[in-house]
């Protein structure tokens, strides 16, 4: 495998904050040229480029801290000037309370990381996966939100005066919710007893608005999903939600450079879990978590309703694996079924691009 150092003729690394971002310029073999530090906004953005091109006029890649978060105005913005950027994790806390640690020494960290690393991460773009990840995040606050004011409405329930709780005893938490948000105060009844159906009321029309808010925007996030990946929403088991966070994930055509390093990605590549005479794989607790959820319950949902995946699991269990077992395998298959899938039919690939082009003439 060629390493990065073998590529380029320098590397600009960027130590990322709201405010300001400090950068340094190493050459292959570890040395610093030069530092810098710029302001977090275009101007700054354009700053840094031309200090770049000042001291490696020739094939260079940027390695940026938080490129998804403080970097991403500057991801993008080297990314429409035609760069080259990867992207670095974080550096860890020192071992020692005594370690050294400056926005310079991160910004030269991140680029030696790149040049050492074999595996290197290409920043996710923004575009559509940015709409689909502010629309996820933003359901799932809602989702929270709803939940926190549940548990809030049957906390009041439970320490309301009694003829309230007789109401209200033995019904569904929906019925319980549709009641609450009908209350009405009555002017004969104790200062506790009016104010209790004040926060019972508020309570239950709060979750009401956020659950239709919630509802809304898995609407939005089941339309875009479908207008960029239909074939992805067709496949048995993906709803919008799962469909949504496989496409933020993966973010586009020539991410990954192979399907084992999307499993890998989504935690779904099997771990050798052998000891003496068992030899067995396990299920894996890393990579990004959310993706590998979402694959998790695309299998959940597909052991219920889909026959060739239920007869797959009786297979394997007449073979003597376990229901975990049976879910790696399945998760696994479904990484590389789904990361073929977004590679051949996801504008922004050659090969599907030059079906467009072929179809078009």
């Amino acid at each position: 495998m060629t390493m990065l150092a073998e590529q380029v003729d320098g590397v600009i690394g960027v130590d990322t904050h709201r405010d300001t971002l400090a950068a340094a310029v190493v050459t292959p073999i570890g040395a610093v040229l030069a530092h810098t530090d710029v302001t977090a906004d275009a101007r700054g953005y354009r700053k840094l480029l031309e200090f770049a091109r000042q001291h490696i006029p020739g094939a260079r890649c940027w390695a940026l801290e938080g490129a998804g978060s403080y970097g991403a105005g500057l991801a993008a913005f080297l990314d429409t000037e035609g760069e080259r950027v990867v992207e670095v994790c974080r550096p860890k806390r020192p071992a020692q309370r005594g370690g050294c640690k400056t926005d310079g020494l991160d910004a030269v960290r991140a680029a030696r990381e790149a040049l050492a690393s074999e595996q290197l991460i290409h920043p996710r773009r923004r575009g559509e996966r940015e709409a689909l990840r502010v629309l996820l995040t933003t359901r799932h606050s809602a989702v929270l939100a709803a939940t926190a004011a549940i548990n809030h409405l049957k906390a009041l329930i439970v320490s309301a005066p009694e003829d309230l709780r007789a109401e209200l005893r033995g019904q569904s938490s929906s019925a319980q919710i549709t009641y609450c948000a009908e209350l009405n105060d009555q002017p004969g009844s104790s200062l506790e007893h009016r104010m209790t159906i004040r926060a019972m009321r508020s309570a239950a029309r709060r979750i009401l608005a956020l659950r239709a808010e919630a509802k809304d925007l898995e609407i939005e996030l089941a339309t875009l999903a479908q207008q960029i990946a239909p074939d992805l929403i067709d496949m048995a088991g993906v709803g919008p939600i799962s469909a949504a966070q496989i496409l933020i994930s993966w973010s586009h055509p020539g991410r990954f450079r192979s399907e084992a390093a999307f499993a890998a990605f989504a935690g779904a590549a099997p771990i050798p879990a052998s000891s003496g005479m068992t030899h067995r794989h396990r299920l894996n607790r890393g990579g990004d978590r959310q993706l590998n959820r979402a694959l998790h319950t695309i299998t959940l949902i597909r052991m219920r309703v889909d026959p060739s995946t239920r007869s797959y699991i009786a297979k394997r269990g007449a073979e003597g694996k376990t229901s975990r077992d049976a879910q790696r395998c399945i998760k696994r298959a479904l990484a590389r079924t789904i990361f073929k899938l977004l590679e051949r039919t996801t504008p922004g690939n050659p090969a599907y691009d030059a079906q467009i082009n072929l179809g078009a003439a």
